[in-house]
């Protein structure tokens, strides 16, 4: 390309363009980046507070990043530089005082330990001939949860129901050795535990064709799916009673990891659909059935975690009769399904009450019944716009699992707390390296979380 100018009716034609030069000094790198940002405001006093708000944030950037170098220059000195990654005892991590090996008196992660304690921190005290069937109740779960979870692979309602049916109950009998006795548990009537089965059964049936009815509904097809649902409810019971040969393992030797995830997962896929129910139960027009959402909700976010661990675990066997008694475990998995789903019920009313009016206009006008309306036009919309609020429920609930250590229950933190007091490996570092490791296992799972939270909100971001 040519360029003509005229001055003085003398005209100049250029024949080249001209090589491309570097931006100035002052716009480009480290020097532009730090006036930017840390020191662009002290051009702009406008006043003696602005003056001094400025400086304020000039010393608080500068403090920050004073703080992250030594934090990170820290945990990489500890965690790597000066870490003893092999040893047979606390020789191997003391330092010279305490008859170490370290004449330098330095001191760093004692990773010795952690690798020696690994098996108890993941299993627990689970009888270690028996932890195969860990490892294959990790493989049947997780290896269906990674294809539900990935948007592009096939097959996903035949995943759903493995991953809400199969799964559950081949962990389940995996992990107790199954052969179940439900005699003790329903004792309503006194006559055979599937006679009493049956008139629950019954009895539910003809309650959810009695709402079918209220709600315009079609009584005779929704009593139909309830029999269908409480024959396919028996037929897992019955499974569950089979003798597979499996050595039965108490929940009370179960710890570790192992605990963790069977307590944060339950509350997860608990918390989920009885929160959307409680949501939408507060949001009924039905005042009995919205004082009871109410209540509910009400009163398990006003009581402590702890405090339902503790009436779960001292206090519900009191209330029981005589005869009926529940494992530790399945009464923990109840209070933090209970307590996480009143939560989950407010962050999914949010949801709701974002959606526009037209929205519920539009779905009666084309003839929509109510739940047609809510599974199709209304919980969709509601569910995206509350991704962050799930995701952080699931987080909180995930971190508050270590609770369960004042019930009895030694989860992945009590695993190691509780290793703090084997003389074999105690040094000044052992603490300190337990609970590094700790923090660093607990913030993989909340990481992997968030992330996947962020993608599914990019993904499903598709503007309104």
């Amino acid at each position: 390309m040519s360029k003509t100018t005229s001055t003085n009716n003398i005209s100049f034609v250029r024949n080249e363009m001209l090589t491309e030069q570097k931006a100035p000094s002052d716009s480009r790198g480290l020097k532009k980046w730090i006036w930017d940002n840390i020191l662009s405001s002290m051009m702009n006093f406008t006043s003696v507070g602005a003056g001094i708000v400025s400086c304020l944030m000039i010393i608080l950037t500068l403090g920050s990043a004073w703080f992250a170098y030594n934090a990170i220059t820290f945990v990489v000195t500890f965690g790597f530089t000066n870490a003893v990654w092999s040893g047979e005892d606390r020789e191997a991590c003391a330092t010279i005082k305490q008859g170490g090996v370290r004449p330098d008196g330095s001191f760093g992660a004692c990773w010795a330990y952690v690798d020696a304690y690994m098996s108890t921190f993941i299993y627990g005290r689970y009888p270690p001939v028996e932890r195969w069937r860990v490892d294959w109740s990790a493989i049947l779960f997780f290896g269906g949860l990674v294809p539900l979870l990935a948007p592009n692979l096939p097959f996903k309602r035949e995943n759903l129901i493995y991953m809400t049916v199969i799964a559950p109950l081949a962990v389940l009998i995996l992990l107790t050795g199954g052969h179940f006795d439900f005699g003790a548990f329903l004792p309503v009537i006194g006559l055979n535990f599937w006679v009493d089965f049956a008139i629950l059964s019954a009895v539910i049936a003809g309650g959810c064709a009695y709402w079918a009815h209220m709600t315009a509904g079609d009584p005779k097809k929704s009593a139909t799916s309830v029999l269908i649902v409480m024959a396919a409810i028996a037929a897992l019971i019955f499974i569950m009673t089979i003798d597979f040969g499996l050595t039965h393992v108490e929940t009370e030797v179960w710890g570790g990891l192992l605990v963790t995830l069977v307590i944060a997962i339950s509350g997860i896929v608990a918390s989920l659909p009885l929160g959307i129910a409680l949501a939408l139960g507060r949001r009924s027009e039905m005042p009995i059935v919205r004082m009871v959402c109410i209540i509910f909700i009400e009163f398990w976010r006003g009581v402590p975690l702890i405090t339902v661990l503790f009436m779960s675990s001292v206090m519900l066997p009191l209330f029981l009769p005589e005869g009926v008694t529940f494992d530790k475990l399945l009464r923990a998995l109840i209070g933090v399904g209970l307590f996480s789903a009143a939560y989950m019920a407010e962050v999914v009313r949010g949801g709701l009450q974002a959606i526009p009016k037209g929205q519920y206009e539009g779905a009666m006008a084309l003839g929509l019944t109510f739940w047609q309306m809510i599974n199709k036009i209304i919980m969709p919309q509601a569910l995206k716009l509350v991704i962050p609020g799930i995701v952080n429920t699931f987080i909180g609930l995930f971190k508050d699992t270590t609770l369960v250590l004042i019930i009895g229950l030694f989860d992945f933190l009590g695993m190691i707390q509780s290793s703090f007091t084997d003389a074999t490996w105690s040094s000044p570092v052992q603490s300190l390296t337990g609970y590094l490791f700790a923090a660093f296992v607990y913030w993989v799972f909340c990481f992997s979380m968030s992330r996947y939270s962020i993608f599914m909100e990019n993904r499903l971001n598709t503007g309104h």
